[in-house]
């Protein structure tokens, strides 16, 4: 056995007794240490957009805007010749359409606004572009353990999180570099009425390089794909 060989058996040996030893909480606060390592996201103020690509689908960019202590939300989405626009300020919904803002119930029903949907990205993009540190919020269940599983080749920390009811039935995985702690995978499954996983359910998000937008370490590229047979769903590109 060579000595560089020796070393990183060694060193993986030692990675396997932290996770080994490691609880969740403690693998969540170093993950957040590397992702919002100046505790910015309680403050965040933020703009950046979001390019998503689908197979035979038009690009869809989002202007997204972010004011957490101003309870302020906003995403321009342009597609093609349509651009809608969701407002949420301090709990006042306001919606357009291709610049438009005196849309007919007829309009909304048409083409699927509402303030509902306003609410629904909101909170989709300011959890997925909050993460880990929306692992915090109220109603939230980190498991103890930390396990440590190969995926696609790679080894990673994974950290286990449901949701009390209130909040979400779904149960999600997250994979940690275990030498960084960046997050590289999310992961999530459906559950059924017993609350065990449905394995051909939901889908893994493969993550890739990273953007810092005021502080906050986000992930660049998230790639989605189905869990059941690894069918290429999305991706999504962060632009500052």
């Amino acid at each position: 056995m060579t000595l560089r060989t020796l070393l990183l058996v060694l060193v993986f040996s030692i990675q396997s007794i932290v996770a080994q030893h490691m609880s969740g909480a403690l693998l969540l606060e170093k993950a957040i240490q590397y992702h919002d390592p100046f505790d910015n996201w309680q403050t965040f103020q933020g703009e950046f957009n979001v390019v998503m690509e689908m197979p035979e689908n038009p690009k869809r960019i989002s202007q997204i805007s972010i004011d957490l202590p101003s309870e302020y939300f906003k995403v321009k989405a342009i597609q093609d010749s349509v651009t809608t626009e969701y407002i949420i300020d301090q709990g006042t919904c306001l919606i357009s359409l291709n610049g438009k803002t005196d849309l007919s119930k007829a309009e909304l029903f048409s083409n699927n606004l509402s303030c509902d949907r306003a609410t629904l990205y909101k909170n989709y993009y300011t959890y997925l572009y909050g993460l880990p540190m929306k692992l915090k919020d109220k109603g939230t269940n980190i498991s103890e353990t930390v396990n440590r599983k190969t995926f696609k080749g790679k080894d990673y920390l994974v950290l286990k999180v449901s949701y009390d009811e209130s909040v979400g039935s779904d149960v999600w995985f997250f994979y940690f570099n275990p030498e960084s702690f960046a997050m590289e995978i999310y992961q999530f499954f459906k559950t059924d009425e017993n609350g065990n996983l449905k394995p051909d359910s939901g889908e893994y998000i493969m993550l890739s390089e990273t953007e810092t937008v005021n502080g906050i370490v986000m992930p660049k590229i998230r790639a989605w794909y189905y869990n059941r047979d690894d069918a290429y769903l999305a991706t999504d590109i962060l632009e500052k």
